[in-house]
């Protein structure tokens, strides 16, 4: 008896590639049918606070507040490995950027995104103003905002459009806790059960190793949700963000997500202690 599972994921080219066996049905996942929906990721985290879908693409920073309800699996991380969300501006900045930072109107994709959650801890005391992530360097032309913090594809053309580079905060975090930064994973709805669950995250795994293994078509496939960006471009961010954190966060990857959100917890972003568990 086929049963269908809602997955849901940024309309970006990593979240493609990695989806791309799943929605063109390159592996054989038995019973179970997928319909993909995509959205911005924050109005993922909104949706998956409400329970909304069996199966999404989260922020980690909005795992912290969906841990009851989801759990973490173990393939599909975006792991910022001395890299990540950056912070740029219309003009150089004048000095230590943490300090520069202080009391700037700051455009953020989301208070729930991990992007939101690094900045924080970078640099407690800013002004955030909530934007889309792709009119965040609109805001940042137009002078709406003093700097914008860029996820997604703005992290390699931001200086196309004339800004400057403030501070790559995945660069950061890796200078300062020897760890990659985790920027976003998949969650699974633990009301599906234990097997249900598994089954789900073997299917995951069968499709990023797929993408992985077909490149060509998989970028293909990506580049449709690219926003632009170049063939050399859209293989180097896909290249960033799928990869072999992607297929298993090993240990040290598993160790970086408790690390932030214990760190987000002492810093009082995150409300409450979170004990991440992962279904493999």
């Amino acid at each position: 008896m086929t049963k269908t599972i809602h997955v849901a994921h940024s309309p970006d080219s990593d979240d493609a590639f990695m989806f791309y066996a799943l929605a063109e049905g390159k592996i054989d996942t038995g019973e179970l049918r997928y319909v993909h929906e995509l959205a911005d990721i924050e109005t993922l985290n909104r949706r998956a606070l409400a329970g909304e879908l069996e199966v999404s693409a989260v922020s980690i920073h909005a795992y912290a507040h969906l841990a009851d309800r989801y759990a973490l699996l173990g393939s599909g991380a975006s792991m910022g490995d001395g890299y990540g969300p950056r912070l740029v501006a219309r003009t150089p900045c004048p000095g230590d950027p943490q300090a520069a930072l202080r009391g700037r109107r700051v455009g953020v994709p989301g208070k729930l995104t991990t992007a939101y959650l690094a900045l924080r801890l970078f640099q407690p005391s800013f002004d955030a103003v909530v934007i889309p992530f792709d009119q965040i360097e609109s805001a940042v032309a137009e002078g709406k905002v003093d700097v914008g913090l860029l996820i997604h594809e703005g992290q390699l053309t931001y200086a196309d459009h004339g800004f400057d580079l403030w501070a790559d905060l995945g660069a950061w975090w890796l200078a300062r806790t020897g760890f990659p930064l985790p920027l976003g994973g998949n969650v699974v709805r633990r009301d599906l059960g234990e097997r249900l669950m598994r089954q789900i995250a073997g299917d995951l795994k069968a499709s990023i190793e797929y993408g992985l293994e077909h490149r060509v078509p998989a970028l293909s496939h990506a580049r449709q949700f690219s926003r632009g960006l170049s063939e050399e471009r859209t293989d180097r961010f896909v290249g960033m963000y799928v990869n072999q954190w992607t297929v298993d966060y090993g240990p040290r990857g598993r160790a970086a997500v408790q690390r932030l959100l214990d760190e987000g917890h002492q810093a009082g972003v995150i409300p409450r202690p979170v004990r991440v568990d992962f279904i493999d």
